[in-house]
Parts: C-alpha cells; sequence; structure tokens
C-alpha cells in the first residue's frame, strides 16, 4: 500500500461532524448514530449561550445501557469504545431551564476499528506500512484535536467578550447612576445649608 492510498485509507475509517444546535427551555435533543463493536466514538461539547452556560448529556448504548451522563456542565469531553453493534443515543437536555433556551456547539468523531487484510504476509514491507499507518493515524488524531480546541476557543472567546461587553455596560450605567446621586446629594445639601442660615438670620 502507498502512502497516499494509506491517507485516504485513514480518512475513510475516521469521520468527524461539527454541529451547533438552539435547544429550548425545558427541552432536550437527541442524535443518533449506528456502530459496530469496537468503533471509537468521541463527542466534545461547549454550550455556548444561554443562562448559566450548562447543559445536561447523556450518552446512551443499543441496550439501554447509560455509558455517559453529566448534568450542568458547561463543556466536557468523552471517547469510549463501542461495546455491541447498534445505534447509540447522546442526548442534550435542557430540562433545567423554563425560560433560557441554550446554544450548544459539539463534534462527534467516529473512528473504525483497524483490520488486517485477511491473508497479508507479515513480510518487512507489511510490518512498515503497518507502523505508517500507526504514525499516520495518530498524526490525524492529533490534527484533528488542535482542530477542536481551535473552536471550542473561538467559542470561548466569543462567550468572555460577550460577558466584558456586558460588565462594562453595568459599569458604565452604574457610574452613571453614583453620578446622578452626587448631584442630588450636593443640590439637596446646598439647598438645606441655604434654608438653615436663611432661618438663623431670621431669628
Amino acid at each position: 500500500m502507498n502512502k497516499i492510498g494509506l491517507v485516504i485509507l485513514l480518512s475513510a475509517l475516521s469521520v468527524c461532524h461539527g454541529y451547533f444546535i438552539h435547544i429550548d427551555a425545558n427541552e432536550e435533543q437527541c442524535f443518533f448514530d449506528r456502530l459496530t463493536s469496537g468503533t471509537k466514538f468521541g463527542l466534545m461539547f461547549e454550550v455556548a449561550e444561554g443562562g448559566f452556560l450548562d447543559i445536561d448529556v447523556k450518552i446512551t448504548g443499543p441496550d439501554s445501557k447509560e455509558i455517559y451522563k453529566g448534568e450542568r456542565e458547561s463543556s466536557g469531553k468523552f471517547a469510549f469504545a463501542a461495546h455491541m453493534d447498534g445505534q447509540y443515543t447522546y442526548c442534550f437536555g435542557n430540562k433545567m431551564s423554563t425560560m433560557t433556551p441554550k446554544a450548544v456547539m459539539f463534534t462527534v468523531d467516529i473512528t473504525e476499528p483497524h483490520q488486517n487484510a485477511p491473508g497479508a504476509a507479515q513480510n518487512q514491507e507489511a510490518i512498515d506500512n503497518q507502523k505508517l499507518e500507526e504514525m499516520v493515524r495518530e498524526l490525524s488524531s492529533s490534527l484533528m484535536n488542535v482542530k477542536h480546541e481551535q473552536e471550542y476557543m473561538e467559542v470561548r472567546e466569543r462567550v468572555h467578550r460577550s460577558i466584558n461587553e456586558n460588565t462594562n455596560s453595568r459599569v458604565v450605567l452604574w457610574a452613571i447612576f453614583e453620578a446622578f446621586v452626587l448631584v442630588g446629594m450636593t443640590v439637596g445639601q446646598i439647598f438645606y445649608l441655604k434654608r438653615f442660615f436663611e432661618v438663623r438670620t431670621m431669628v
């Protein structure tokens, strides 16, 4: 197997999808993927907008066995190998919120199990190809992780910028309110002292 064919094969064995969804208050959205036994499944998520930036996450297998469950999480990573063939379900729940919708960004990385060609001769060329394949797998996985981290850092930067802008607006409003209070107190003190001295003069 040449290097180009090896890269094409690895690209076919590893599938990654990214999504950006909106979940209304008191709602749960579920997604499904059919996996074969031994397939590696990775889920990364980040709450981008809404409330306290928290969401409930749940992953179940085809036998209704709960593989992962997290409550009120802002972000996270979870990976597992499918223990049996069938449909795996992962859900994002916003049922703890009564009025605030949430925006969630998540990526799914599915890697099929590696299988050697039947009857392949274990000669030096086959061993070299296998080592090269493993190195390309590791490199592909590392590049995908870097891509995911960049996407999540972009989301976090946008969230933090929104929080900073909101905080700055509140600080400005509070400063204006304090200025009006100080002006009002100054005018009130001047008026009180003026009345006080007017009364003293009349006496």
